[in-house]
């Protein structure tokens, strides 16, 4: 079963193969965690965030279309909604209580100016639009090709470009601003 496709052993998932499934989340875990880590910044809701993804996957599988969309775009749809979901929480939480930071500063053995540099960096990167973070995480932290996070946003490659080039530029001035 490890040498089958992913819309392979979705297919079987479909189906309510357990076996199936668990090798889809093998294989799949790891980059989960790491875009919804990426996207909300903290690791326990990243991880609660990682294994609601694969229960949604399981409890709605017969929404899956295999002909219609590839297996990791329709995953990264329901990691990203769910990370949005989150996101939108996490935020107004925050505006309840201004002393709330974020989880993940860089820790006591960094440099000063690296850590300086990494708080910049997570709050432009917490700061910009939706869309525009998610862009730039599935490119330059999922690996993702312009075309497979064009389909997972559901814009066209140009689009998609677009949104790139505007957090580029966007993380550039905060960047410059810092110095």
């Amino acid at each position: 079963m490890d040498d089958a496709t992913d819309e392979e052993l979705m297919a079987r998932v479909q189906h309510q193969d357990r076996g199936a499934f668990a090798v889809l989340v093998a294989r799949h875990l790891d980059g989960i965690h790491s875009f919804n880590y990426r996207f909300i910044r903290h690791a326990d809701d990243a991880a609660d965030l990682a294994q609601e993804t694969f229960l949604r996957v399981w409890s709605s599988a017969h929404t899956w279309r295999p002909n219609r969309v590839r297996f990791t775009t329709w995953l990264y749809r329901i990691a990203r909604n769910l990370c949005i979901d989150a996101y939108r929480r996490q935020r107004e939480t925050e505006e309840l209580d201004p002393r709330i930071t974020a989880a993940d500063e860089a820790g006591p053995d960094d440099a000063p100016g690296r850590e300086r540099l990494l708080r910049v960096m997570n709050q432009g990167l917490a700061e910009l639009p939706e869309r525009q973070r998610t862009a730039l995480l599935l490119c330059h932290r999922q690996g993702m090709t312009n075309r497979q996070a064009a389909d997972v946003l559901e814009v066209s490659v140009d689009a998609l470009e677009s949104l790139l080039a505007r957090a580029r530029r966007t993380l550039r001035l905060k960047l410059r601003d810092h110095r």
